[in-house]
């Protein structure tokens, strides 16, 4: 072996401000209600694509998902977790029905209730056609006191992905304003 690198490092799996589902277990805090709507991706003249989204109550119509693909249209959860691999704050869209309707059944159960008191622990198996997900609620436990301070201070606003803005960056976005600018097609 060389001593091109430390003998123990191992590339960062870090990924920014947005959680997404790693290969193995993934176990995360949520710590709101999520917002709810419909997302689709359009492709850039430059290259690259961008998520568009509308809010649950307004689907999109054909002309909005020009350059998109109208098939792909996804029901989408945004809401802001802690994810304990990275140990720190981000936001995780989940738009797989099945881990949808998992942590639903948790929260309309008497034995879990709201997803707010327990932490959750996502399994990712197989890739692309073939990824599976299984959802496991944690035991109850209250929060760490730093973990929800660090989430208050935050103050992160997802009614900005409603209009292309940043949650994280203090656009101040509701969600009647977010509908208004969707409906005049600001987005």
């Amino acid at each position: 072996m060389s001593d091109f690198l430390p003998k123990d490092y191992e590339v960062p799996l870090k990924s920014g401000n947005y959680m997404k589902f790693q290969d193995g277990e993934n176990k995360f805090r949520i710590l709101a209600s999520p917002i709810l709507g419909w997302e689709t991706w359009k492709d850039l003249p430059e290259g690259g694509r961008k998520p568009v989204r509308t809010t649950m109550d307004k689907p999109f119509t054909t002309e909005e998902v020009e350059g998109g693909d109208p098939n792909n249209v996804k029901h989408f959860w945004a809401m802001p977790v802690w994810n304990y691999q990275e140990e720190r704050m981000q936001i995780l869209e989940i738009t797989q029905k099945g881990i949808q309707k998992s942590i639903r059944a948790m929260e309309k159960s008497e034995d879990w209730g709201s997803p707010l008191e327990y932490d959750i622990l996502v399994t990712k198996t197989g890739q692309k056609l073939e990824t599976e997900y299984q959802v496991m609620p944690k035991p109850p436990k209250k929060l760490d006191p730093g973990i929800v301070k660090l989430f208050e201070d935050m103050q992160i606003n997802l009614p900005a992905l409603f209009v292309g803005g940043d949650p994280f960056a203090g656009d101040k976005v509701d969600p009647d304003e977010a509908d208004k600018a969707i409906s005049e097609g600001r987005t």
